[in-house]
């Protein structure tokens, strides 16, 4: 597998991505690899979670890793992003977004990571569906314009925060 961005109803496999974000450059122009990992988590709000599902508009979604990337490389020109997500019903401890930004230096490939999960919680068609002992809420989804420059900004702040 070598798919840079996706949507995907199975388990993230990391080493994967990470391929797919340095075979870009074969000639292993690149010296860092940056990898985030988002987790169910146990806990939210004070409630104990028991599970989440995920929905996405899939064409939309890779459409918005696609920008996240475009944007990136505006940024940091050397770097490439790779983004997975996943959607259906994951346990408490599944990873349900994988991020690898792979850059010459440590700096850029940190920084990309960051920028990239901050405008996936921004602009991608993802939706969180929480279910709690006692109840289930959906989640606030993306809400930013792609275009707006604010957001995009508040990304960058936080990245290089």
């Amino acid at each position: 597998m070598r798919e840079l961005f996706a949507i995907r109803a199975n388990p993230l496999d990391l080493p994967s991505i990470v391929e797919a974000a340095l075979h870009t450059r074969p000639d292993g122009g690149f010296g860092a690899v940056a990898c985030f990992i988002g987790v169910v988590r146990q806990e939210n709000l004070g409630r104990r979670v028991t599970h989440l599902e995920y929905e996405a508009y899939d064409p939309l979604a890779v459409r918005a890793f696609e920008l996240i990337s475009d944007e990136s490389r505006a940024r940091w020109p050397s770097m490439t992003v790779a983004i997975h997500h996943r959607v259906g019903r994951l346990a408490i401890g599944e990873a349900s977004v994988a991020i690898a930004a792979v850059a010459p230096h440590r700096a850029e490939a940190f920084a990309g990571s960051r920028y990239a999960i901050e405008r996936v919680k921004q602009i991608a068609p993802i939706w969180k569906h929480e279910f709690f002992e006692g109840g289930d809420v959906w989640i606030e989804g993306a809400v930013a314009d792609p275009a707006d420059r604010a957001a995009r900004e508040e990304a960058y702040r936080r990245a290089c925060a």
